[in-house]
């Protein structure tokens, strides 16, 4: 097999040749480096050396990166199809994971770039019984094919309805035969045999065809239990016909169909409503746009538009793409992307979403994201992925799911030798309860308990403007003891204000001018805050030399040959400053929840400028609910001692980590962790990105920076830290909700299987306890959509 995969981390001719000679060295492997390219050519030489391949690869200190893909798989009936899909494209080589997701009929594929032929995918999926499909369909057209297909189980049905009625009333015909229902005639075996058979071969014949695929690729599922219960009662049924017999089993077989089409149709109409979050997202795009095209206004198409055109939205129009106002004053309604109810006011400068709702207002803006660029399609990419992903909790059912099959076929069979040979009963009894075991064994419902509720839970959190990023990050929120605030943006409005100003020698304004002109270039919100000041006293802002951040400490720049310095104690320590005439002004600007910027020369403190943060208004409340669950509240900033424990007063917060430089932050969720606590962290912030990528669950507040909300695994899509609770809350109940569908699922299995077994249970019974089952568990998962408020 020839290859081409790309490799991470070569600078040099030195690292194309350690590569190549460490791959090299492999038997039956030949292997040559493009540097330029960034690739390697491998030639390998049987199988299942690829991964060792890589492995030497990533060994000798470089990486080849992971790509996914999705694709539709068709054909899938229960849990064990799933899994078989699973087993057979994660044996393909190259791939290191791969996720199918049984409600949503689609498939996630992790591998190695460069390594991996969909068609090879779908060869195998194809050999295994299923269908898989690589090509991206439209919305409609998936729709489409969906409707269709819902309309022939429908007609199959009411097919097996028809026909099957008549052979539930010769059933109570033969429990109480003295009260003839029907017409005698109506008992003709051959006239029995006439309406059970295009049940059998007609609407049942999906049942045979998912069979044959199943057991082609080496496995069994729903189908073959169906198939071979009913086969068994209709073939038994027409050898006693045939014989004679008055005493037939048609309508067993007849009615297990038709209940198990019927539970079908309801499953299928139970799980598009579990998706539901989805289509209304979508039906939240506009069709058309005004744009302004030679000076005159056009209605186009949406997908005409173009980046940077000038769109117009009149009042009460969607906003049909992402923009930057440019003239025009109104209130947006953004409750599809906040989940908040309250307008938001919109001027020049100002961002617009594609989707949220203009009100009374008539805006003019530049288009800056279409497509799957924009902001709407970024979500519903976020919400598709989460419900395709699967919980840890997912893995374990999955399992235990691909042995259920054969297991249960191995107790039909058992069941009908000890009914036979050992107890001594008719072939006819020990039939009975064989296709009994069969019919109520399929772990349909085993197969829906948790992909139902993530894609429920998922689907309800984003119409909140809550975005889990996949299932196992809602599955371990609810396990999360220590919650962690960064103070900065997130506690506080990110907005500080200039309150206090202090000088050594030169006027005040002067001190704010040379400030201001030095934070200019910084882009920190403490020196936003002074720029802000001098703009408001309209003061001109100085031409610098030269410009350095440096991150943790504050700002130096030169200004006319001389050297400045802005920022904490820690910066003018570092270079030698001495600032202890001013401890005292700081101690009592500090102990008021102040910050205080130093600002000095390379000889002496100049003066110190004194800003402050002003919490959230919703910041209190949160942290007082939070402990209320009892989960311990932490707040970590980089600000010093006396400042941030004025602010952790003011909220409530016993416990807090200060004086933390930007590139510490991690270290300080993983001492956290080190103590034994499941960690979220909740930030905003650049510098917060590392620590939101350690944290056991990072949240980042959607205002926020995309490095931030990137590294994190939920996104709060409205700056309200209310949403961190709900978001907890959303995770808790949700498992809890699995818990309860696994549980009725394992119990149904786990009960109905023995009844069969004992000769307890009509066949019929047991094929619509199978189809309801289902149902309860896919309702019960739709009941999160009114527990979540």
């Amino acid at each position: 097999m020839n290859y081409t995969l790309p490799i991470k981390g070569m600078t040099c001719a030195a690292c194309s040749a350690r590569v190549e000679k460490v791959v090299n060295k492999m038997d039956g492997v030949e292997a040559s480096v493009n540097l330029p390219l960034e690739t390697i050519h491998v030639k390998i030489e049987g199988k299942g050396k690829l991964r060792d391949v890589i492995q030497a690869i990533e060994k000798a200190g470089y990486h080849v990166p992971l790509q996914e893909k999705t694709f539709k798989v068709e054909g899938m009936t229960c849990a064990a199809c799933q899994a078989r899909v699973e087993k057979v494209v994660g044996r393909i080589e190259g791939v290191t994971d791969v996720s199918v997701n049984l409600p949503l009929e689609s498939g996630t594929v992790t591998y190695f770039e460069g390594t991996l032929d969909p068609s090879i995918v779908s060869a195998k999926v194809e050999k295994a019984g299923f269908k898989a499909n690589f090509q991206e369909e439209t919305n409609d057209k998936r729709g489409e094919d969906k409707k269709d297909k819902k309309q022939r189980e429908r007609w199959m049905f009411y097919l097996a309805l028809i026909f099957s009625v008549p052979l539930f009333v010769t059933m109570i015909d033969h429990f109480v035969p003295n009260q003839m229902i029907l017409p005698h005639w109506f008992m003709n075996g051959y006239l029995q045999w006439a309406l059970a058979t295009p049940v059998q071969f007609i609407a049942g014949w999906t049942f045979y065809k998912g069979s044959y695929k199943s057991l082609r690729g080496g496995s069994a599922n729903m189908d073959v239990l169906v198939a071979l219960g009913t086969s068994a009662a209709y073939g038994y049924s027409v050898y006693l016909v045939l014989q004679g017999e008055v005493l037939l089993f048609f309508e067993t077989s007849a009615i297990i169909i038709t209940l198990v089409l019927l539970g079908k149709l309801l499953e299928a109409r139970a799980k598009g409503k579990t998706s539901e979050a989805i289509k209304s997202l979508l039906k939240l795009q506009a069709k058309t746009a005004v744009v302004y095209r030679d000076g005159t206004e056009v209605q186009v198409p949406l997908e005409e538009v173009r980046k940077d055109e000038v769109v117009i939205v009149r009042p009460g129009e969607k906003i049909p793409v992402d923009g930057m106002v440019e003239e025009g004053f109104s209130s947006v309604d953004e409750s599809m992307l906040t989940g908040e109810s309250l307008p938001v006011d919109k001027k020049a400068g100002d961002q617009v979403v594609g989707g949220t709702v203009n009100g009374h207002g008539r805006l003019q803006f530049r288009a800056t994201a279409l497509g799957k660029e924009s902001t709407l399609a970024q979500i519903v990419k976020i919400v598709e992925e989460a419900q395709t992903s699967k919980a840890p909790i997912q893995r374990l059912v999955d399992k235990i799911s691909s042995y259920f099959v054969p297991t249960a076929v191995g107790i039909a069979v058992l069941t009908f030798l000890v009914w036979y040979f050992l107890i001594g009963v008719s072939f006819q009894v020990a039939l009975i309860n064989f296709t009994a075991v069969l019919v109520i064994a399929c772990p349909c419902a085993l197969g829906l308990a948790t992909p139902t509720s993530i894609m429920v839970g998922t689907g309800r959190s984003a119409e909140k403007g809550v975005l889990f990023k996949g299932g196992e990050h809602l599955e371990r929120t609810q396990r999360v003891q220590t919650v962690v605030f960064d103070k900065t943006g997130t506690l506080t409005k990110g907005k500080p204000e200039v309150v206090d100003i202090h000088t050594a020698s030169m006027n005040e304004e002067k001190l704010l001018q040379l400030a201001a002109s030095i934070e200019k270039a910084s882009e920190h919100p403490l020196g936003a805050a002074i720029v802000r000041e001098a703009e408001i006293r309209e003061l001109e802002l100085l031409q610098l030399d030269h410009f350095e951040a440096l991150p943790g400490y504050g700002v130096k720049a030169t200004l006319d040959g001389l050297t400045y310095f802005v920022g904490s104690r820690k910066l003018l320590k570092k270079f030698d400053i001495q600032a202890t005439d001013w401890e005292e002004t700081l101690q009592q600007l500090e102990i008021t929840g102040k910050t205080a910027m130093l600002v000095a020369n390379d000889q002496t403190v100049l003066g110190l400028i004194a800003v402050r943060d002003q919490v959230k208004d919703t910041s209190k409340e949160v942290v007082a609910e939070l402990k209320s669950t009892g989960l311990e509240v932490i707040m970590l900033t980089g600000d010093n001692e006396r400042t941030a424990n004025a602010i952790a007063r003011e909220l409530g917060i016993d416990r807090v980590i200060s004086d933390v430089l930007p590139d510490q932050k991690a270290k300080e969720i993983e001492r956290l962790q080190q103590e034994g606590k499941q960690v979220l962290m909740v930030g905003d912030g650049i510098n917060d990105a590392p620590a939101l990528a350690v944290a056991d669950i990072g949240i980042a507040v959607g205002t926020g920076t995309d490095v931030a909300i990137e590294a994190a695994d939920i996104t709060l899509m409205r700056d309200d830290l209310r949403a961190v609770g709900e978001a907890i809350k959303m995770s808790k109940l949700t498992m809890r909700n699995i818990k309860q569908n696994l549980f009725w699922a394992f119990l149904y299995n786990s009960i109905g299987i023995p009844i069969a077994a004992f000769g307890l249970l009509e066949p019929w019974v047991a094929g619509a306890a199978m189809a309801f089952s289902s149902v309860s568990v896919i309702s019960n998962s739709l009941r999160l959509k009114h527990i979540i408020d």
